[in-house]
């Protein structure tokens, strides 16, 4: 979730161990005095556990992990956010239950053009299956679809203290950036939407990228406080199961290489926000646009290419997308491309980029071509994840003592 909403695939040993960690020094109410505990951070490459054969056979097998994900429908879908969330979720849906959502409320904490929202809605779900997310395997929905989102954001508000929310870097500098005046209450609040979004699938596991772990980690500090608050047998006296109202997800940490960094400069993230799209390749560029734009793109005056040169982060994140982009290893694209001149590396990169991304656009333009298809997926995607949402939500407001319905 670049918020968004998360991120990248298939080398690390098996099982995860779930573990919800407590804290020390909760007060009378249940605050959680020492503050928001360190992730555990898991490669987004695991795989499930695999009964072994001494285990007694009558024994069901084990639910997979869930994830859930989700990307903004503002601006184009660029290819910060193909390598850094949408491939990998291609790899995720084989492993995992997952929930990919298009997070349209979290579209309007900044000032945007109400005509348009529907339409880059529409156009960002039609690219998640054009990307190769199978709506077989994978519930793909739009967020406002499901209402639960929003009624156990305002729950879960109830219970964050406002001083958790002062906290968040993102707020910091988007409201900087947009004045005092342009700043909506949405902007504070939205981590608690985010929160939401997570919770409501008791997910076990949430793609982030480095710029997102402050996000998963007031998740986490938000479902332990309420799971003290309002679960276990307070819970039970209530008549409900009693026990944790929530699951504490972990995060799931991309791939080497995955974050993308600005055309225009090396130490900055993509963004759909930068002011220029020449510091950006969109997913649905054309080849020529895609061309121009690698060759402006800023580089160096150093010799031969290189990826571990810190003063050289350009190079660095022109391979790295070369690398993710054709597949190979990165012992291979040094191998290739280390007595390379930018001039010839540029036109192998265009050549590459242009390749892969080719398909999506011819699958891309087949999918809106085709509205009822769409529709439909967006609508049994949505219909499958409020079957899980609305038991989350109706057990927390039976857990925080309203009236039953």
């Amino acid at each position: 979730m670049s918020r968004a909403l998360l991120s990248h695939v298939l080398h690390r040993p098996p099982h995860f161990a779930y573990t919800c960690l407590r804290r020390s020094g909760v007060g009378a109410r249940g605050v959680l005095a020492s503050g928001i505990h360190p992730l555990r951070r898991l490669n987004c490459s695991a795989v499930e556990a695999v009964p072994g054969p001494t285990e007694e056979a009558s024994a069901p097998p084990a639910r997979k992990k869930r994830v859930v994900s989700g990307v903004q429908p503002t601006g184009l879908v660029h290819l910060g956010n193909y390598l850094g969330a949408i491939k990998n979720w291609v790899a995720l849906q084989d492993l995992y239950e997952t929930f990919f959502f298009i997070v349209d409320l979290h579209a309007i904490t900044l000032p945007y053009e109400a005509p348009l929202l529907s339409k880059a809605t529409r156009s960002t779900a039609a690219i998640y299956l054009a990307c190769g997310v199978d709506s077989s395997k994978a519930s793909i929905f739009v967020q406002s679809h499901v209402r639960a989102h929003v009624e156990l954001m305002w729950l879960l508000s109830s219970s964050t203290p406002i001083g958790w929310l002062n906290r968040m870097i993102q707020f910091k500098e988007k409201s900087r950036k947009a004045g005092d005046e342009n700043v909506g209450v949405a902007l504070l609040t939205y981590p608690v939407l985010m929160a939401s979004d997570i919770l409501l699938y008791q997910s076990d596991l949430v793609p982030v990228g480095e710029d997102q772990t402050q996000h998963l980690e007031l998740t986490r500090e938000i479902a332990e406080r309420v799971n003290n608050l309002y679960g276990g047998r307070k819970w039970k006296k209530l008549g409900g199961r009693g026990g944790l109202l929530f699951k504490v997800p972990e995060a799931l940490i991309p791939p080497a290489g995955a974050r993308v960094m600005s055309l225009t400069d090396g130490l900055s993230k993509m963004s759909k926000s930068a002011p220029s799209d020449q510091s950006r390749i969109n997913l649905l560029d054309p080849k020529d646009v895609i061309a121009n734009k690698i060759k402006r793109c800023k580089t160096d005056s150093f010799p031969g290419m290189e990826f571990d040169n810190p003063e050289r982060p350009e190079c660095r994140n022109l391979l790295s997308i070369y690398q993710i982009i054709t597949g190979k290893t990165k012992e291979e694209v040094v191998s290739e491309c280390q007595h390379m001149n930018w001039g010839a590396f540029k036109t192998n990169l265009t050549e590459a980029l242009i390749d892969h991304l080719q398909p999506i656009q011819v699958r891309y333009e087949e999918i809106m071509s085709d509205p009822a298809y769409l529709d439909n997926v967006l609508l049994e995607g949505a219909g499958k994840a409020a079957e899980i949402a609305d038991i989350t939500l109706n057990n927390v407001y039976q857990a925080m003592g309203f009236l039953r319905r």
